[in-house]
């Protein structure tokens, strides 16, 4: 395209339901933010959008988890996503929220127009539906077994254990997470976006028009989709926590937007809410084709922002993406990065660990977003690792960057009092008139890996202009000079000619780092004594940024080494967490397996004969009479009840598998007997000591097994 008049930029807005790690900043939040300051430096009309994706069965699932509310949670986590961003430097012109009303608003009205104009498809299918919910159930409400990996607990979009994308149909012995039952097919009625109407264009489009400047990644994906055969793709669903679908369309009662469909809508709403804070006109940035607009993603959104989001864009009339860089996915100390097992840095984490515990927290921000940028994952995933981040911060920020501009500064306050020393243009060598050119010739090379998504490649640019800094420094060797200045005093040329040029590659560094570490940039401005208008883009590559004779302040460190003991310290914080979290799912999963039944074989509640044993083999069974004092069902387990029972000496809480026959309210004050020497076990996170006897009838309702007439608790059972 020609020069954009205005820039949109996106990036993929988070799920609001829990926290997330530096592989997501790294992978669509940090390249967004450096291309946006770049933009910015060089003054164009830029809007950088984003926020918190807070519909969808994900929400309501994690709302379940903390037994709370759809509601508590996105107010919970938008919160949190809002604040880690913020602390780690990115820099949105908004961070909106797909729950707030003029999304909504948005969302409705494209849905509305698609179907209005006979875009979207209506259809009738079967899908699962538990009948004691008695709700259908999105993909994330059924689980079963995995077909590929055996995992008993595998999601209906998606297994966990292996990481096998799945639709519910290919589970074994699925069940629903609301009731644990079998869930059924029933027929209900959906609207459909049609893909396969689209794939010409789509394939002129991606294939042909974008083939030399998207990402390899990004065409390959598109390309083996779009090979496969694009098929109609549902924009509703059956869901109580959503966007509810317009009430003057015949069957929406029930209804909301599927969540892939409205959160990418969200850009839209946000830009709207972004022009009404600012006083400004929306529509030309979505609907002008003189807007860039790039969307910053992870790789499993390619997808929805290369193929699905464009559909629904060229319909609604809205300017279509000029670039959709995708990254590849970051991993952790050898394993691929995951919240849910406990195996990832959360920025809050991380924050709260190196930002906010220390003064100059601000180098830890830089230092983050240093690395993560050195080890982005442009082209195939990259491996993060805390010996790794040591070195890199060690080995680039301080021995290289941070140690050339000190040297400057401090040697510019020793040999030249403190001042930009004057340039002796007679004097110059070819050393110097090369570090000159070098300076220029990196404004063409980092704007031109900038302009291309290549910001590792233009980070390494920078810190590389730092070390030829170095490296000409040493070569010149000012100190060596200044002390022959008594027999030399035409030496004193030299040291202002190699002092000059440092100081002025230090004005060009701040001005070339800033995109990517915004707080050195920012401190090494309060250095130099000179405004932040200095980090225009306009005044990169120039020789004279410092007017000679211009007093500057002593340096400041700009980075700190990350110690031995710190590294230690949270590689050992993640084997931890994450062994901690997968004893707790095991100790779940084995929660999940008691049923009625295996409760009842437990407790040979059975008819099933058992093998003969001895006299001593029953008397090593502790049989006492006890009185149910308490009762509750527990938390998301439909079989569960926690008891606690009174057996004289002591009270003894016991988990039984008896919910499904018994009111808690109703066996409060019943006397029962209770094996009391059984081995502990936890179930649902409650340890339970001891087991409850029951009969069961030919119709399988069970019985307590008790005394005729009430007994002292405690007594004993032979």
């Amino acid at each position: 395209m020609t020069e954009p008049k205005r820039y949109l930029i996106t990036s993929a807005l988070p799920y609001a339901n829990g926290p997330k790690h530096i592989g997501h900043l790294a992978g669509a939040y940090l390249p967004a933010d450096i291309y946006v300051r770049y933009l910015r430096a060089q003054k164009k009309d830029v809007v950088y959008v984003c926020g918190s994706d807070e519909h969808g069965a994900a929400i309501t699932i994690q709302a379940m988890k903390e037994n709370t509310t759809p509601r508590a949670i996105v107010d919970k986590y938008h919160a949190m996503l809002k604040s880690n961003m913020a602390d780690l430097g990115i820099s949105f012109d908004i961070y909106h929220r797909t729950s707030e009303p003029i999304h909504h608003e948005t969302a409705r009205e494209f849905f509305t127009y698609l179907n209005d104009n006979g875009d979207l498809e209506v259809k009738e299918t079967e899908q699962y539906f538990d009948e004691e919910a008695n709700t259908f159930l999105a993909d994330r409400y059924i689980v079963g077994t995995c077909p590929v990996c055996g995992n008993e607990n595998a999601y209906g979009d998606q297994c966990e254990r292996c990481g096998t994308s799945l639709s519910p149909e290919e589970l074994i012995n699925p069940r629903s997470t609301l009731s644990g039952n079998a869930p059924i097919k029933k027929a209900t009625k959906h609207w459909y976006l049609p893909l396969n109407r689209h794939e010409e264009f789509l394939r002129q489009w991606i294939l042909t028009d974008h083939k030399d400047d998207w990402k390899a990644n990004v065409l390959g994906q598109c390309k083996s989709w779009l090979d496969a055969g694009l098929m109609p793709r549902a924009v509703t669903r059956d869901l109580d926590w959503g966007i509810a679908l317009p009430q003057n369309v015949e069957g929406a009662k029930g209804k909301v937007l599927y969540v892939w469909f409205d959160a990418p809508i969200g850009y839209i709403s946000a830009t709207k809410q972004w022009a009404l804070d600012k006083d400004k006109d929306w529509k030309p940035y979505w609907y002008n084709e003189d807007t860039k607009l790039v969307h910053f993603i992870g790789k499993d959104n390619i997808v929805f922002h290369a193929i699905i989001f464009p559909v629904m864009l060229k319909l609604h009339g809205n300017v279509l993406p000029d670039n959709v860089p995708s990254n590849e996915f970051m991993n952790l100390e050898g394993d691929k990065m995951s919240t849910s097992r406990g195996w990832s840095i959360e920025m809050d984490d991380y924050i709260n660990d190196f930002v906010k515990k220390e003064n100059g927290g601000d180098q830890m921000v830089d230092a983050l977003r240093y690395y993560l940028t050195a080890i982005a994952p442009e082209t195939k995933d990259s491996e993060f690792t805390w010996k790794g981040f040591q070195d890199a911060v060690k080995g680039e920020l301080v021995d290289v960057f941070g140690n050339f501009v000190n040297r400057a500064f401090v040697l510019m306050h020793k040999l030249c009092k403190g001042k930009v020393p004057p340039l002796h243009a007679a004097l110059l060598d070819e050393t110097d008139k090369t570090l000159l050119q070098e300076i220029a010739q990196t404004k063409v090379t980092i704007s031109g890996l900038l302009e291309t998504y290549k910001f590792r490649d233009a980070q390494y640019e920078v810190i590389d202009l730092a070390r030829k800094g170095n490296k000409y420094m040493q070569e010149k060797q000012p100190w060596i000079v200044a002390k022959s200045l008594e027999t030399n005093p035409a030496g004193q040329q030299l040291i202002d000619n190699c002092l000059h040029i440092c100081l002025q590659l230090t004005a060009n560094l701040a001005v070339y780092i800033n995109p990517f570490l915004p707080h050195a940039a920012k401190k090494m401005c309060y250095m130099m004594k000179v405004v932040e208008k200095m980090l225009d883009w306009s005044n990169a590559g120039k020789p004279n940024l410092l007017s000679v004779g211009y007093s500057l302040r002593e340096p400041q460190l700009l980075f700190r080494k990350i110690e031995d003991s710190e590294v230690t310290e949270q590689v050992e914080k993640l084997k931890i967490k994450s062994e901690k979290i997968k004893m707790e799912k095991e100790n779940k999963e084995a929660a999940e397996k008691v049923t009625v039944a295996e409760t009842a074989a437990a407790i040979e509640v059975t008819e099933a004969k058992k093998p003969e044993i001895n006299f001593e083999d029953f008397a090593k069974i502790d049989l006492k009479v006890g009185t149910i004092i308490a009762a509750e069902k527990v938390a998301k387990a439909d079989k569960l009840l926690k008891l606690e029972v009174d057996l004289g000496a002591e009270v003894r809480t016991i988990v039984s598998g008896i919910a499904m026959h018994f009111d808690p309210s109703a066996i409060v004050g019943k006397q029962v007997t209770v094996v009391t020497n059984l081995a502990p076990r936890k179930m649902r996170g409650i340890e339970s000591n001891g087991m409850i006897l029951m009969a069961e009838d030919a119709d399988g309702k069970l019985k307590f097994v008790n005394p005729d007439e009430a007994v002292k608790n405690g007594s004993g059972v032979s």
